[in-house]
């Protein structure tokens, strides 16, 4: 696949209006759409996917009977009820595309039944979504959407897979995306990103837990107390129950940006520069100045997974993510 050239690879000029003036600095345009912002009219139909390890993941779609599908993957600690899944979901429905909203391994209400939980560098589970996807209702073109852990999700297949991934699948766009976790993790240390430490720690922390009594002994829930920066975290439980040696390794291994060479159809990162908990590093732009098919657009504001209009009910990413994936073309 190949996109229309009219844009080159970096977007030097981002046609992101701005937030409403009341969200005036990056940690409001983050924080107000998570806590406020309202999905109406998304009525999904649920499907649970059985994995070929036995675990499952729970689908959620909406069908309008196309043969252009969009599939969407949230963030962390987040699942397809999120305001800017539903407002994708939405958004393409109504410009006629299916939509599937899938679940990560614990995140659609029910505790997954392995061991490991999901993260920012699994793409074993997304990739059987979309082959299921294309067995079941033979689509003609796929698309994939992801926001911040899910846009490293998405991005990371893609770059892995290479050209391997199916045909019919023919670009990314990711928002809010952290392809660089090392960085994205010392970030979250800093005291102005407290409140989304905080907010992940303690869903984190009470999954943990709850594997704790569902497999006792695999992990050492004492390693708590030592807990002092997020990479404690990752080293003494994102890491050994998800199959990493520590969290060095989780972080190379998962980090999209490490293997965004290989993809082989046009992919969008889209970072806002007041983003709270991203720097440059998750925007790579010395790689999009030499391959043709990595775009990155970094507007000036927008938060993390924020990016509101005035008076819009879709936010600018959704808007976006439509634009620029009907671009691609053969």
């Amino acid at each position: 696949m190949q996109i229309n050239q009219a844009n080159m690879p970096i977007i030097h000029r981002s046609e992101y209006p701005g937030s409403p003036l009341y969200l005036f600095n990056g940690h409001l345009q983050t924080v107000v759409p998570s806590m406020f912002r309202k999905v109406k009219g998304v009525n999904y139909e649920r499907e649970r996917l059985i994995l070929t390890d036995g675990d499952f993941v729970d689908l959620d779609w909406l069908d309008t009977g196309s043969k252009k599908l969009v599939i969407l993957t949230h963030g962390l600690e987040g699942d397809s009820h999120r305001h800017y899944i539903k407002g994708t979901a939405k958004f393409f429905a109504q410009n006629g595309w299916d939509a599937l909203a899938w679940n990560c391994r614990s995140c659609s209400g029910e505790m997954n039944t392995s061991f490991r939980l999901y993260n920012h560098g699994e793409i074993g589970d997304i990739e059987e979504v979309i082959n299921h996807a294309l067995r079941t209702k033979k689509y003609e073109t796929v698309v994939l959407v992801g926001y911040s852990m899910g846009g490293n999700i998405s991005l990371k297949y893609a770059g892995v897979k290479g050209n391997e991934v199916p045909d019919v699948v023919s670009g990314v766009a990711a928002f809010s995306a952290p392809t660089n976790l090392k960085t994205s993790a010392q970030l979250l240390d800093l005291p102005k990103n407290k409140l989304y430490r905080e907010r992940f720690m303690k869903k984190l922390v009470r999954k943990i837990t709850h594997k704790d009594s569902l497999f006792p002994n695999r992990v050492d829930l004492s390693k708590l107390k030592e807990v002092k920066v997020w990479k404690d975290f990752d080293d003494f439980f994102s890491a050994p129950v998800n199959g990493y040696r520590n969290a060095d390794d989780f972080y190379e291994q998962g980090s999209a940006v490490n293997f965004l060479e290989g993809v082989q159809v046009p992919v969008l990162i889209c970072n806002a520069q007041n983003d709270p908990i991203l720097n440059e590093d998750c925007a790579p732009k010395s790689l999009a100045e030499k391959h043709p098919l990595v775009y990155v657009e970094t507007p000036a504001t927008g938060g993390h997974v924020g990016f509101l209009v005035k008076n819009d009910e879709f936010s600018w990413a959704e808007r976006r993510a439509l634009e620029f994936l009907t671009q691609l073309k053969k």
